[in-house]
């Protein structure tokens, strides 16, 4: 955890000077002019786990459009609302900007380096050497299918390259993807773990590269999973899914989390938007707190706060009620009024998640679903998310089996196809991971999410399938755009990326 505080306060440092000076009074000499690869990496690691995490409604609204959390005061996110803000624009620019941004520029200090063959230590700084560019390779697939699943299209081949090419075009989802899983491959392939990778610049795995594999397989798992859903390239999308699934996650210890720190500025980013900022702009929604109450679902303790305050509606007095009461979506909420999140939640050293076991598990179900040979049915792989999900949040062993006994829950019993059954369950276990519980709820159509009644008529009164792209990318890039809007079937909230069907 030092060395997370060490690394970032180097890269606050050495960004911070005057790159515009023209005389040599503003040269530090004392800090680096350029910044490490390895502050780089560990700069990506941060900001995209930052991205996915946060609540700051100019940054990411997926809790929202997730239905899982509403707003208070300012609801306007939750009814789709996103162009004031500029959210499409943050989000794109926080992860172009952001990590690919630093993952190349480390990619490109580390091609720069030149070791000769004369070194004695020749062998494992060569092995290292491609260590480095594999995990800067494998964290870019991430952050890009992150945004071919938020837009559709999005700049690939021809981005990030500067003057190079200030107006790139855009790349079709489908073949993204396809790309994406053949440098997976490379990348599981070419890792060598008897040498190192970053060492403690890199903070989610702490350098171990066998977790890496697993993370890499994990991501091409649930790539092959959208692919094979999208009923397009299936012999791709089934290789995908059974290396991937064998090589994956099998256990909570492989869960991809940054760690935080007690105090900042490295705290759980939840905590600064939530407790420090002194704000109370979030409730939990109707839906979920009416599903998690009707199976007595255990996680409801960890993820809300066991009270509210009860107003009598003739005198207008208020009790507190030990419950769970969720607000309705898209409305102005009072936020004493209704379920809020839990300290856990909260706290200012709870991990960041991008990746966990439970969804890994979850996606197995799917792929047997679809048709996959992973071993396993879709029951077994329905009960591991479930247990995944609950340890995770540390859910007592005797809870989770009573959970899983309840006629509502075995999957035996439940109501429903098997979309429905997974669908639901998943939801519930992505909690606190809006972007993927939508991705989740847009791949399955589980559970029926209903949008507001003053949705923004550019939702066209449905849950948004996508996000739209940036007003500067219309501006700007207009030519490329256009042939982009066109190529997705328009530039609309309501335009589903290739594999919603």
């Amino acid at each position: 955890m030092k060395n997370l505080i060490y690394i970032l306060g180097i890269f606050i440092l050495t960004v911070s000077c005057d790159d515009n000076s023209l005389t040599d009074l503003n040269v530090d000499e004392k800090n680096p002019s350029v910044v490490p690869a390895s502050t780089l990496f560990t700069n990506a690691e941060k900001d995209l786990t930052e991205q996915l995490i946060n609540t700051d409604v100019n940054k990411n609204i997926f809790r929202l459009v997730n239905q899982q959390w509403t707003e208070t005061t300012y609801p306007d996110e939750s009814f789709y609302q996103w162009v004031s803000r500029k959210i499409s624009d943050n989000h794109w620019d926080r992860l172009y900007a952001g990590p690919l941004a630093n993952l190349t520029d480390a990619k490109k200090f580390i091609d720069k380096e030149v070791i000769s063959p004369t070194d004695v230590e020749f062998t494992q700084k060569t092995a290292t050497k491609k260590n480095q560019l594999i995990l800067i390779d494998i964290l870019t697939v991430y952050t890009y299918q992150i945004l071919v699943d938020t837009y559709g299209d999005v700049p690939y081949t021809d981005a990030l390259k500067g003057s190079a090419n200030y107006l790139p075009k855009y790349d079709k989802a489908v073949d993204i993807y396809k790309d994406l899983i053949v440098r997976l491959n490379a990348d599981i392939a070419g890792l060598d773990t008897s040498h190192p990778g970053f060492g403690t610049a890199e903070v989610i795995y702490q350098d171990d590269l066998n977790a890496w594999i697993k993370f890499a397989n994990s991501i091409k798992l649930k790539l092959g999973v959208n692919l094979k859903a999208s009923g397009l390239e299936g012999a791709i999308a089934d290789a995908a899914i059974i290396s991937g699934a064998a090589g994956g996650f099998t256990s909570n210890s492989d869960n991809a989390k940054l760690p935080y720190m007690l105090n900042l500025p490295n705290t759980n980013p939840l905590y600064v938007d939530m407790v420090f900022s002194g704000r109370n702009d979030f409730v939990a929604t109707k839906p979920i707190v009416d599903a998690l109450v009707a199976l007595n679902d255990p996680r409801k303790e960890a993820y809300f706060f066991p009270t509210y305050r009860a107003v009598d509606p003739v005198t207008g007095a208020t009790t507190v009620v030990t419950g769970y009461l969720g607000a309705p979506v898209g409305a102005k909420n009072i936020y004493a009024r209704f379920t809020h999140m839990s300290d856990k939640i909260k706290a200012p050293d709870f991990s960041g998640t991008i990746l966990d076991y439970a969804e890994v598990e979850f996606l197995l179900a799917e792929a047997v679903g679809r048709g996959v040979a992973v071993g396993g049915s879709i029951a077994s792989h329905y009960e591991a998310g479930i247990r995944a999900s609950m340890e995770d949040w540390d859910i007592a062993a005797a809870k989770i089996d009573a959970y899983l006994l309840q006629p509502k829950v075995a999957y035996a019993t439940a109501t429903g196809t098997w979309q429905q059954k997974v669908g639901e369950q998943a939801w519930y276990a992505l909690f606190n991971r809006g972007f993927e519980g939508w991705t989740s709820t847009r791949r399955l159509n589980f559970p029926v999410l209903v949008a507001p009644t003053n949705a923004d008529p550019a939702a066209e009164g449905q849950v948004p399938s996508r996000m739209a792209y940036p007003i500067r990318e219309q501006t700007l890039n207009a030519t490329n755009y256009n042939a982009a809007s066109t190529s997705i079937g328009g530039d609309k909230l309501s335009t589903k990326i290739f594999w919603d069907k």
